[in-house]
C-alpha cells in the first residue's frame, strides 16, 4: 500500500526534481508543471478526507520508521481531526496560489522551486509525530518563505524578508531549547509526540517549556506584541505568497499549540488561561482598530488577519470544548477567507498598479464580477451570520464567556470595528462615482474567477452548515478538551 501522507508530503518534491531538469527558456512547462503537482497534491487531500474515520480520536494514516535510533528520533506522520482540516486547507490553497503564480515573469524556475519546497514544510508540520521532525519541517519552511519574498515581493522586499527570518528564528530557537528540556526531563528520554502527551511534567518546568513553546508559536499566530513582522511580509509579498502566508503558515502556530502546548502542559495551561485570554483581546481590537486606520489596501487585510487570529488565541483560553471547535474551525475559515480577499488585492493591484484605497471609487459599476466576490468575502471577514467567518468567532466567544465575560464584552468592540473598516474599505472601493483612472480596468478574467469562486462556495457551505468541518475535528477536539 502506498504511504498516503509521505506521498502527499513528498510530492512537492518531484516537482523540484522535474522544474530542476526544465530548462528555464521553458516558462510555460515550469508553470504547467506546477499546476499538476499541487492538483495532484489536492486530490490526495480530498482522498484522504474521504477515507478519514470521523469516529475515531486516535491517529489514523499512521506511518512509522525509527530514523536515529541512538536518540529515539523516528519518522513517524500521523493525522487526526486536529491535522485534517488544515492539510486540506494546504493542499487547496497551494494550489490557488499556483493559479494565481502563472503571473509570474521573472525568474520562474527558482520561483517555483521554492514554492515546492515550502509546500513540503507546510504539509510535514501538520503531519509529523516527533518533535524533531516536527522541527525539520517547522524550519523547513523559513528557508523558501525568506526567499520568495525576498526575491520576488516588493520595493522593500529586503527588510520584510530579513524581519520575518529574524522574528520566526528567534522564536524557533526557543522552541528547540523546548524540545530538548522535554527530551531529556521524559523519562525514558523520546521525542514522541503521543508518548510525550502523557507524561506528567513538574509544574514548574511546565510552566518554562510552556512559555519557550508558546512564544515561538505566538510569532506565528501572530500573537501581539510579536505581530510586527507581519504586515510588511504581507505588504511586500507576491500575491499567491500572501494568500500561503495567511492561509497556511499563520495556521502553523495555532496548530502547534493545540498539539504541543495544551496536552503536554496542561497545568501551566490552566494557569495561564486569562492572560491568553487577555492577550487575544489586545489581539482582536488593537487588530481591528489598527486596520481601520489603513490606506493601504493590503495592509489592512493583513492587520485584519491580526484581529481574526485573536478568536484562535480566545478559544483556547477558554479551556472547553466549545472555544476549542471554534478556535480550530476558525483558523480554517480565516484560512479560506483571507486567502480569497489578497487574491482580490491582487487583481486590482494587477490593473492598478497601487494599493492605495483613496485611487479607486465606483468599480461596482465597471467590474461587477469583481465587487461581487469582494462584497461576499468582505461581508464572511467581518463576521456575517450565515457565512463561515461567524461561525468560529461565536464558537469562540461562547466559549470563552464562561470564563471571562468581560474581556468578551471587550472582543466584541472588535467584531464592531470589524464591520466598520470592511463596510469603510466597500465604500470607497466600489461605490460612489467611478474614479476617471479607473475606467481602463477589466474586470476578473476566467483565470481570476477560477481562483476565488471554490473559496467562495466553501465559505458559503461551511457558514451554512458548519457540521460538515466540525464533524470531523470534534472527537479530537472533545479529547483535548477533556484534559481540562
Amino acid at each position: 500500500m502506498i504511504p498516503l501522507l509521505s506521498s502527499i508530503i513528498f510530492l512537492p518534491l518531484v516537482g523540484v526534481l522535474l522544474v530542476a531538469l526544465t530548462p528555464s527558456r521553458l516558462d510555460k512547462c515550469i508553470k504547467y508543471t506546477g499546476l499538476l503537482i499541487t492538483g495532484l497534491g489536492l486530490l490526495l487531500s480530498i482522498y484522504l478526507v474521504m477515507c478519514f474515520d470521523k469516529t475515531k480520536s486516535s491517529m489514523q494514516f499512521v506511518e512509522y520508521c525509527p530514523w536515529l535510533t541512538g536518540l529515539n528520533i523516528s519518522y513517524h506522520l500521523g493525522v487526526d481531526g486536529l491535522s485534517l482540516a488544515l492539510i486540506f486547507l494546504t493542499a487547496l490553497l497551494g494550489f490557488i496560489a499556483c493559479l494565481a503564480s502563472l503571473n509570474i515573469q521573472e525568474k520562474v524556475k527558482e520561483y517555483f522551486i521554492f514554492y515546492f519546497l515550502l509546500m513540503v514544510g507546510m504539509f510535514g508540520t501538520f503531519m509529523a509525530l516527533d518533535l524533531m521532525l516536527f522541527y525539520i519541517f517547522w524550519e523547513t519552511v523559513l528557508i523558501p518563505m525568506y526567499f520568495l519574498i525576498g526575491i520576488w515581493g516588493g520595493p522593500r522586499r529586503e527588510y520584510a524578508a530579513v524581519k520575518f527570518f529574524l522574528y520566526t528564528l528567534a522564536g524557533s530557537v526557543l522552541m528547540l531549547l523546548s524540545i530538548l528540556t522535554v527530551y531529556f526531563l521524559a523519562q525514558p528520554h523520546t521525542f514522541d509526540i503521543l508518548k510525550l502527551s502523557s507524561v506528567g511534567f513538574d509544574p514548574h518546568w511546565q510552566m518554562v517549556l510552556f512559555l519557550g513553546f508558546f512564544v515561538a508559536f505566538a510569532v506565528k499566530v501572530p500573537l501581539f506584541p510579536f505581530h510586527t513582522w507581519l504586515p510588511d511580509a504581507h505588504v511586500e509579498a507576491p500575491t499567491p505568497v500572501s494568500v500561503l502566508l495567511a492561509g497556511v503558515l499563520l495556521k502553523m502556530g495555532g496548530y502547534g499549540i493545540f498539539r504541543i502546548c495544551l496536552p503536554f502542559f496542561k497545568d501551566a495551561a490552566h494557569n495561564l488561561a486569562p492572560a491568553l485570554a487577555i492577550f487575544a483581546v489586545i489581539n482582536i481590537v488593537y487588530g481591528a482598530c489598527v486596520a481601520m486606520a489603513q490606506t493601504d489596501f493590503k495592509k489592512m487585510v493583513a492587520y485584519s488577519s491580526v484581529s481574526h487570529m485573536g478568536f484562535v488565541i480566545l478559544g483556547v483560553a477558554a479551556l472547553n470544548s466549545t472555544g476549542f471547535n471554534g478556535a480550530v474551525l476558525e483558523m480554517f475559515n480565516h484560512g479560506i477567507i483571507t486567502g480569497g480577499m489578497f487574491l482580490m488585492v491582487g487583481v486590482l493591484y494587477d490593473r492598478a498598479h497601487t494599493r492605495d484605497l483613496s485611487q479607486f471609487g465606483g468599480l461596482s459599476s465597471s467590474m461587477p464580477f469583481y465587487a461581487f466576490c469582494l462584497t461576499f468575502l468582505s461581508l464572511a471577514s467581518l463576521g456575517l451570520p450565515g457565512l463561515s467567518g461567524f461561525v468560529g468567532e461565536f464558537l469562540s466567544l461562547v466559549g470563552a464567556f464562561g470564563h471571562y465575560p468581560w474581556l468578551v464584552v471587550l472582543a466584541a468592540i472588535g467584531l464592531i470595528v470589524g464591520v466598520a473598516y470592511f463596510l469603510y474599505m466597500l465604500q470607497r472601493v466600489l461605490l460612489g462615482t467611478l474614479n476617471p483612472k479607473c475606467v481602463s480596468y477589466g474586470d476578473m478574467t476566467a483565470l481570476d474567477l477560477i481562483s476565488v469562486v471554490p473559496l467562495i462556495i466553501i465559505t458559503f457551505i461551511v457558514g451554512f452548515y458548519p457540521q460538515i468541518v466540525l464533524t470531523f475535528q470534534q472527537v479530537t477536539i472533545n479529547g483535548i478538551a477533556h484534559l481540562f
